[in-house]
């Protein structure tokens, strides 16, 4: 497994980092752009982010490089194959950040235009790595509120996180629109593959201790999922106290630890969750009230 850091400052300093635990030397070597990736000027140089590969060439970028170049292991592939896109939000694991994740095969880096775009959020990268294992590269930012300096709670903004950056691969990497469920209305050609809502929903809840409980959904993705989801549970007074939104192509699949009135959910409660949740996700097109 080779592992990248990421480091943000406003010194053009070169960098320099001593490594201990691989085969060879690290080569430092400037990245091109691609086509999918123009810089934007000044924000690209306050980013800096070295890329460690073992048993292999190393790269280093301080020039804002937003994706890697694909020739390293496109050569070995079909021409048409389309990694999975997967867009994953956690919330669990950082006390003070939220965590996200980002991974389109070995097609990302360090992403600065959609650094750019949490910014625009009013949110701040306080720091990212990007690792790559086998032909996945996964590039991940942990960011907070840019005023408040914490984390984000918002589900309104979380959904909207989300959507900046799926926005973002579909306008760098077209070619991803073949496999998000946004790209049938937002990418160059939609996705082949159809789910079928009831097929792909899935819902659990199980018991995470005394005070809390865990749900799991999997269900079809579309835009404001999220808010849909929250908003069931809200109507029902049960609070979330934390989640992990993972978007995996055309399928989202959201960990929620929840509450009702500090105390885990009982059988009866967890079935009405379950049923509103299953009622609404798999009828999309229903009234809100209808449930």
């Amino acid at each position: 497994m080779a592992i990248a850091h990421a480091f943000f400052s406003s010194s053009l300093t070169p960098l320099r980092s001593r490594v201990s635990d691989f085969d060879s030397t690290p080569q430092i070597s400037h990245l091109e752009p691609s086509k999918f990736s123009p810089i934007r000027h000044g924000f690209s140089q306050q980013a800096r982010f070295i890329f460690f590969r073992k048993k292999d060439t190393v790269h280093a970028s301080v020039d804002g490089v937003d994706s890697m170049g694909t020739t390293s292991l496109m050569s070995d592939q079909d021409a048409d194959y389309v990694p999975m896109p997967i867009v994953l939000i956690d919330q669990d694991s950082d006390s003070d950040a939220t965590i996200v994740q980002v991974s389109f095969g070995d097609r990302l880096g360090a992403l600065i235009d959609t650094m750019k775009a949490l910014k625009d959020l009013g949110l701040d990268v306080a720091k990212g790595t990007v690792t790559t294992e086998g032909s996945v590269t996964q590039t991940k930012f942990f960011i907070t509120r840019l005023i408040t300096g914490r984390k984000v709670e918002d589900p309104d903004l979380l959904e909207r996180i989300r959507l900046t950056i799926i926005n973002n691969l579909l306008k760098y990497h077209p070619e991803s629109s073949e496999q998000l469920a946004m790209g049938e209305a937002f990418g160059i050609k939609a996705p082949t593959k159809k789910l079928d809502v009831d097929i792909a929903t899935h819902i659990h809840v199980k018991d995470d201790g005394p005070k809390r409980s865990l749900l799991y959904i999997e269900t079809a993705d579309r835009p404001g999922l999220l808010l849909e989801i929250i908003k069931i549970m809200a109507d029902i007074n049960i609070n979330v106290e934390s989640a992990e939104i993972d978007t995996e192509g055309l399928v989202a699949k959201d960990t929620f630890h929840v509450s009702y009135r500090g105390a885990a959910l009982n059988s009866s409660l967890s079935q009405v969750l379950t049923n509103c949740l299953r009622y609404y996700l798999r009828r999309p097109e229903t009234d809100e009230d209808s449930y």
